[in-house]
């Protein structure tokens, strides 16, 4: 896939089965990819994405010779999400859980915390959660945090008690409650700051997503966004300013420049379907991945989508390239041997099944070429 100035080659495909996330790292002198799996299809049972066995694994793979090769399972049932983080000279994997069984589904479970030891990804932590979706680790100084999104509720329902999305904090030893946030279908988090404040952006589908300031014992409301199902924000830096991008499912994903003290609506970078974000830092001001989830309705889902990569010029982000996703969850770069890689995960075919590949790109930006 090219066009004006980037170009991407797919060159290894991976064998998953509702992908939800992507998680590269190196620890030890190894790079890994963590990749959370939903679900896997049962065979004859209707193709619904709400479907499925979720008694499944995370893939764990290490890079070798230009390619990813297995190198380990973990017991992450409904996955949805892997963090990795250091404290100190311990390194951890958050691990998200949505939900687990193959009908009736129980939302309420544990999610888990890896430490790695010696290659091996020990189970340190496990924390009750209701239908997680995603982790995010942070610092504040020597404080360590690690903020949840969860829940499911409907309509005006009420989220149950330990349903609701929160902060953790290292005190130590584990990680313990520091508060909860207001939520009801959360998804996703990105932490930053900006003018001196420190900031965490929080995503949720069914009540209005936000961003908390930090007053130094807790975070409070700052600002609510537009626009509902909020699915991911990308913080980002170029062009003198300073941006938030925001993806939405159901309504436009849009982007916010930082102004006099808060963040104003910019630019809409796409209709409906969007899911997440990553952000490429280049010679010539960077590159914002937006990868799309699917069109339609749980029930009537159209998981087909074009997602992009786009850049900057001149106060407006326009798109550089486009490549096919089929129920697109999440995108992680990372650079190996000189060369720059994108992996992107798939969770849900044209079918309507599980089992889709996930794919790892190449890429070349006409800046590296004019500056070879």
């Amino acid at each position: 896939m090219k066009m004006a100035d980037t170009t991407m080659d797919c060159i290894q495909e991976l064998d998953t089965s509702g992908a939800r996330a992507a998680e590269v790292f190196e620890h030890a002198g190894t790079r890994y990819l963590v990749v959370p799996q939903l679900a896997e299809d049962i065979a004859g049972q209707p193709a619904q994405m709400t479907l499925g066995n979720s008694d499944v694994e995370a893939l764990v793979y290490r890079w070798e010779d230009g390619r990813f090769v297995e190198h380990a399972r973990l017991p992450v049932p409904g996955g949805e999400d892997a963090e990795f983080f250091r404290i100190g000279e311990r390194a951890f994997l958050a691990a998200a859980s949505l939900r687990t069984g193959s009908g009736p589904y129980a939302l309420d479970t544990h999610s888990t915390i890896f430490e790695l030891v010696d290659g091996r990804f020990d189970v340190f932590q496990r924390i009750p959660t209701s239908a997680a979706k995603q982790w995010i680790h942070f610092e504040i100084g020597q404080r360590h945090f690690l903020a949840l999104a969860q829940g499911v509720t409907h309509g005006d329902t009420p989220l149950a008690p330990g349903a609701e999305s929160c902060i953790y904090e290292w005190n130590g030893e584990r990680f313990e409650k520091l508060q909860t946030v207001r939520s009801g279908w959360g998804y996703n988090w990105a932490f930053f700051e900006v003018d001196g404040q420190k900031l965490l952006a929080y995503a949720d589908h069914a009540v209005p997503s936000q961003l908390l300031r930090w007053n130094g014992n807790t975070f409070e409301p700052f600002q609510e966004l537009e626009g509902k199902s909020g699915r991911a924000f990308r913080f980002f830096e170029t062009e003198a300013s300073t941006w938030l991008a925001f993806a939405c499912l159901h309504d436009d994903t849009v982007l916010y420049r930082w102004s006099d003290g808060r963040f104003v609506q910019h630019q809409v970078l796409s209709g409906p379907g969007g899911r997440e974000f990553d952000w490429i830092e280049t010679s010539d001001g960077g590159r914002l991945v937006q990868v799309n989830f699917l069109h339609g309705t749980r029930e009537a889902p159209i998981p087909r989508l074009q997602s992009s990569i786009l850049r900057m010029t001149k106060g407006r982000m326009e798109p550089v390239a486009e490549f096919p996703t089929s129920g697109g969850t999440d995108a992680s770069f990372f650079e190996a041997e000189g060369r720059r890689y994108l992996v992107v995960t798939n969770s849900l075919s044209g079918e309507v099944r599980f089992r889709t590949p996930s794919r790892v790109y190449r890429l070349d930006f006409t800046a590296d070429k004019e500056s070879a």
